[in-house]
C-alpha cells in the first residue's frame, strides 16, 4: 500500500501548494527501509504567509467565550477518538512504533491532552480580583509550535490543545520525519471547525522552516519539544525578538532502586519504562542506579526483562518493540553502544548490530551495560535508543549524587518500599518530574526540565498558562 505525498500545507483554513521553490523527501519505512512516498518541505514564503493568517485570525478568536472554545476542543477530541486506529496505523508506518504502543500510549495519551485542556479551561479564571486591582489573563498571540517525531500526536496535542483553549493563533510545524499522522491531525482539526487562520500547519526542516518560524517578528512565542541542540538553535533565533521561548528538550533520566525496593517487581518494569518506544522518550529512565553489592541481582532480573522484549515486525500485534525511527537514529545508536564498549561498561544483553532473524530494518537490539560509571558518554549523554546503563552506588548519599550528576533534569524515578523515604529522596533530585513506586501517568502533571532540559512546562494547567501574558489593571475595582 502506497502513502499518500504529504505535498499541501494547512494555511488560512484551507489546504493549499507550497508558495515557491521546495524540496521533496521520501518517506521511509523504518521497518523496511523502502519508500512509502514523499514529504514537501516549505520554506520562508510559507512560514510568511502561515504567520499572516494567524496573526489575522488572532484579533476575532482571541475574544471568543471560554465555552466556544471548549466545545472546538470537544468536537476535536471526539474526532481523534474516532480516527483513532488510522492515527495509529499511520504511527507505526512513519516511525516504527508497535502497533499495540500505538494503540495503547502514542494514541490515547495524545488525546488525553485535549481532554486535560477542556478540563483546565472550564475551571480557569481569566478575570481575578486582587483588592482594587484586576489581574486578567490574556492569551500571548500568535505560536510556533515545534514537535518532533518520536511522539507525534502526543507533543503535537500537548501544544495545540492549550493554544487553542487560551485563544491563542499558531503555525505546527511538526517534523518531517513523521508527517503521516501530522496530517491527519491537521484533517481533525478542519473537520472540528476551527476558525480559518487559527491553526496552521507548515511542513519543512528545522535549519529552515523552524528558524524562520523562531525569529519571526509577528511570532510573540515559540514551544518546542526537540534536542537540546535544537533547542538552543531556537532560542538564538527567537532572541532578537524577544519572544517567549518554552522548551522540552533532551534527558538522561535516573531510576533510583534503593536498597529496600522489592527487586523482583521493580527491575523488570524499569528495563520497559527505559526502553518503550524502543528507548525513543527524551524522558526515559536511561540509568538504573542499583546498590553495589546487589548489582548481579539487577543484572539478572534487568537481562531476563530485556530477552522477554519480542522485537520485530511493527505491524504485528505481538511485537512490543519495532524499529528504529530512522537511519540517523540507527547509525546513532550503534556508534554509542560501540562507544560503552570501547568506553569499558561490561555488555551484558545485546550488543550492536540487529536482533537474530532480522537483516534489514532499523532495528536495534535491546542492550544493557553494567557497571557503568558517570564519566563514561553513554551515561552522560541521550542515546535515544533501547539502551540501558546499571550504574552501582554506595549508599544513599551516593545515589542522589550520581543522580544529579547530569547536565540534563527532566525526568527520574525512585524505588522504595519505604515511602516516606521514596519522598525524602524525590525532594533531592534535580529534575523536573519525579516518578515514586511505578504511578500512573498523569495528563495534568507538569513536565518540563532543570538544567539543559529546558525551560518552561508542559501539560494540564501549567502548560495553559505558558501561552498566557498577564496585565494587573489597577483601579478596576474602585473601593
Amino acid at each position: 500500500m502506497k502513502t499518500p505525498d504529504c505535498d499541501r500545507f494547512y494555511i488560512g483554513g484551507e489546504w493549499v501548494a507550497p508558495a515557491g521553490a521546495s524540496s521533496v523527501v521520501p518517506i521511509i519505512d523504518p521497518a523496511s527501509e523502502a519508500q512509502i512516498g514523499t514529504v514537501t518541505l516549505g520554506s520562508v514564503a510559507d512560514v510568511d504567509r502561515a504567520v499572516a493568517a494567524a496573526r489575522a485570525a488572532f484579533p476575532a478568536f482571541s475574544a471568543t467565550d471560554p465555552g466556544e472554545r471548549a466545545a472546538l476542543l470537544r468536537r476535536i477530541a471526539e474526532l481523534l477518538d474516532e480516527r483513532a486506529e488510522g492515527i495509529a496505523q499511520a504511527i507505526t508506518r512513519e516511525m516504527g512504533c508497535a502497533i499495540g504502543f500505538s494503540r495503547a500510549a502514542q494514541v490515547p495519551f495524545g488525546i488525553a491532552h485535549v481532554r486535560a485542556a477542556i478540563e483546565v479551561l472550564d475551571r480557569f479564571d481569566f478575570l481575578r480580583r486582587q483588592g482594587t486591582t484586576a489581574i486578567a489573563r490574556e492569551p500571548i498571540g500568535v505560536c510556533t509550535l515545534i514537535t518532533p517525531w518520536n511522539w507525534p500526536l502526543y507533543q503535537m496535542t500537548a501544544k495545540v490543545a492549550p493554544a487553542l483553549a487560551t485563544g491563542c493563533t499558531m503555525v505546527l510545524k511538526p517534523s518531517e520525519l513523521s508527517p503521516l499522522s501530522a496530517q491527519i491531525f491537521a484533517q481533525v482539526l478542519d473537520d472540528a471547525g476551527v476558525p480559518a487562520g487559527v491553526f496552521n500547519m507548515v511542513m519543512g526542516a528545522g535549519p529552515d522552516v523552524g528558524a524562520a518560524l523562531s525569529r519571526h517578528a509577528d511570532v510573540d512565542m515559540v514551544s518546542i519539544t526537540g534536542s537540546t541542540r535544537a533547542g538552543v538553535e531556537v532560542a538564538m533565533a527567537a532572541a532578537p525578538t524577544v519572544k517567549r521561548v518554552t522548551q522540552e528538550l533532551g534527558g538522561k533520566s535516573p531510576n533510583i532502586l534503593l536498597d529496600d525496593a522489592d527487586f523482583a517487581n521493580v527491575v523488570a518494569p524499569g528495563v520497559a519504562s527505559a526502553m518503550r518506544n524502543a528507548g525513543q522518550s527524551c524522558s526515559a529512565p536511561t540509568r538504573m542506579l542499583v546498590p553495589r553489592d546487589r548489582l548481579a541481582e539487577v543484572e539478572a532480573l534487568a537481562v531476563a526483562a530485556a530477552e522477554a522484549m519480542i522485537v520485530g515486525d511493527p505491524a504485528d500485534e505481538n511485537t512490543l518493540m519495532g524499529p528504529l525511527a530512522n537511519r540517523p537514529q540507527f547509525d546513532k545508536v550503534q556508534a554509542m553502544i560501540e562507544m560503552g564498549i570501547a568506553e569499558g561498561a561490561r555488555v551484558v544483553c545485546g550488543g550492536t548490530g540487529r536482533p537474530d532473524g532480522l537483516t534489514s530494518g532499523f532495528y536495534a537490539r535491546a542492550t544493557i551495560f553494567s557497571d557503568v560509571s558517570m564519566d563514561m558518554r553513554i551515561a552522560s549523554e541521550e542515546i535515544f535508543g533501547p539502551v540501558l546503563c546499571l550504574v552501582p552506588y554506595r549508599d544513599e548519599e551516593d545515589a542522589i549524587r550520581i543522580a544529579n550528576d547530569t547536565c540534563y533534569g527532566l525526568g527520574a524515578h525512585v524505588q522504595s518500599a519505604d515511602l516516606d523515604r521514596a519522598r525524602r529522596v524525590a525532594r533531592q533530585i534535580r529534575a523536573g518530574q519525579v516518578h515514586i513506586n511505578l504511578p500512573a501517568w498523569d495528563a495534568h502533571a507538569a513536565f518540563g526540565g532543570y538544567k539543559q532540559s529546558g525551560n518552561g512546562r508542559e501539560y494540564g494547567a501549567f502548560g495553559f498558562e505558558e501561552y498566557l501574558e498577564t496585565k494587573a489593571m489597577l483601579g478596576y475595582f474602585p473601593s
